[in-house]
């Protein structure tokens, strides 16, 4: 009989995904300090792709056990001018080895380099955002197209061959082949018995008795035909796996990215507020397929724009801060209703502005977008504490929805990310 084996297994044909994954738990700690120093030294075209990892041959060595050869021996070292037979020779000093570390460098010898490997773009994007999500994420209605997801209901007599359960169809195979044939192997039965009864008691030349014999053999030889008949396996004892599509609610959010593109902003700073938003930005559409995502430019006037403006246009200007918030707050009236949406904002900014403006942004933001937001991260890229930190500094403790922090340059922009996304419940 040909036998054939198809590989439907999730991971694809590559037989070592599960050695591999189970390394990658094993050596999480080191692979997660690799990837933070490796976002670190990036630039922001590069931040999505893959990476060469070294783990250090110390973290991976692995404990041995080793057998001496025991008993008393005799060893001959040639050259001896200070010890006799029964002197004790100690051990040497400066490391196993017996080697001082000093030294000219030599041409000979072999060592062992620390471990290197790649991670894919997938498996550093796993690590990186592997433990953040948006605080306070809540269900607050049912999506307007529902999701649907594919649920077990039980079994149907049709459907496609990847779906047949063989135990279930063989089980209903059996039932029917032994409810068909109850009856006539019962009556098999007893016409072997009456037969068996008949040949012990066959007399010779006994025509009525031979002619019983000849009789119930038809009996028998037909019955067995007809039990023979009844299919091994019939399309009515098939059974395949049903699935149904249930609803099921989903949450519908939406991230607001304000960024300052005004002439304070010099190029290392803007550099600096495009990390925190590409970050933001790839850590979103990875983890929220029903999220939207609004950018918000602004120096004197605010513009919402599309990606490719949001992190590559040059525009520049004056600062008014204002602007920004409320254009945000009209595109929450016209298109994300608070009782509908969750609503999230980010903002990216050097801290100058017009000193009459920051007291302004501070009102807006505390009586029009915090009750409306589930969670606001401010983001200042300068050292300066400018009017516009100080006035959002009277929110901090007020609002416990609101946060902000500073970045001055590009190392730190991983752990405040971090920490102003991580996990409900998680340590800081």
């Amino acid at each position: 009989m040909l036998q054939q084996i198809i590989d439907r297994r999730l991971a694809g044909k590559n037989k070592s995904i599960g050695n591999r994954e189970r390394f990658l738990r094993r050596y999480k700690e080191q692979i997660r300090e690799a990837v933070r120093r490796a976002v670190d030294g990036r630039g922001i075209r590069d931040m999505e792709r893959g990476e060469d990892i070294q783990i250090p041959k110390r973290d991976i060595s692995e404990p041995v056990f080793g057998h001496g050869q025991g008993g008393v021996r005799e060893i001959v070292h040639p050259g001896n001018q200070e010890y006799v037979k029964g002197d004790r020779i100690e051990r040497p000093k400066g490391g196993g080895g017996g080697g001082s570390g000093k030294g000219k460098a030599s041409d000979q010898g072999e060592g062992e380099d620390d471990f290197v490997f790649h991670l894919s773009k997938e498996e550093f994007m796993q690590v990186f955002f592997e433990d953040l999500a948006l605080p306070n994420l809540a269900r607050t209605q049912l999506a307007e197209t529902p999701e649907w997801k594919s649920h077990r209901a039980g079994y149907t007599s049709d459907g496609t061959p990847n779906n047949l359960h063989v135990v279930r169809s063989m089980r209903g195979a059996i039932g029917r082949r032994i409810a068909i044939g109850a009856g006539s192997r019962q009556e098999l039965k007893q016409l072997e018995l009456h037969l068996e009864e008949l040949l012990k008691d066959q007399r010779p030349g006994d025509a009525e008795q031979m002619q019983a014999i000849a009789e119930t053999q038809a009996k028998i030889l037909l019955l067995r035909e007809r039990i023979g008949r009844i299919p091994y396996l019939d399309p009515i004892d098939l059974r395949f796996r049903s699935r149904v599509r249930v609803p099921v609610p989903t949450s519908k959010a939406v991230m607001f990215c304000l960024m300052d593109v005004s002439g304070s902003m010099d190029e290392s700073r803007k550099d600096l507020a495009k990390r925190f938003f590409i970050l933001l930005y790839l850590f979103l559409t990875r983890h929220y397929e029903k999220i939207d995502i609004v950018f918000i430019r602004h120096h004197t006037q605010a513009q919402e724009v599309d990606e490719q403006n949001f992190f590559h246009a040059t525009e520049t200007g004056g600062t008014v801060v204002s602007s920004a918030l409320v254009l945000m707050e009209e595109i929450i009236r016209t298109r994300y209703p608070s009782s509908e949406w969750n609503i999230y904002g980010a903002q990216a900014s050097d801290g100058d502005n017009w000193h009459h403006d920051s007291g302004r942004c501070r009102e807006l933001l505390a009586d029009k977008l915090l009750p409306l937001c589930r969670y606001y991260a401010y983001v200042q890229v300068a050292e300066e504490e400018q009017n516009l930190w100080e006035e959002y500094t009277q929110l901090v403790g007020e609002v416990k929805h609101f946060a902000m922090r500073k970045v001055t340059e590009a190392s730190q922009i991983y752990p405040v990310f971090r920490d102003l996304f991580k996990k409900e419940g998680a340590p800081a």
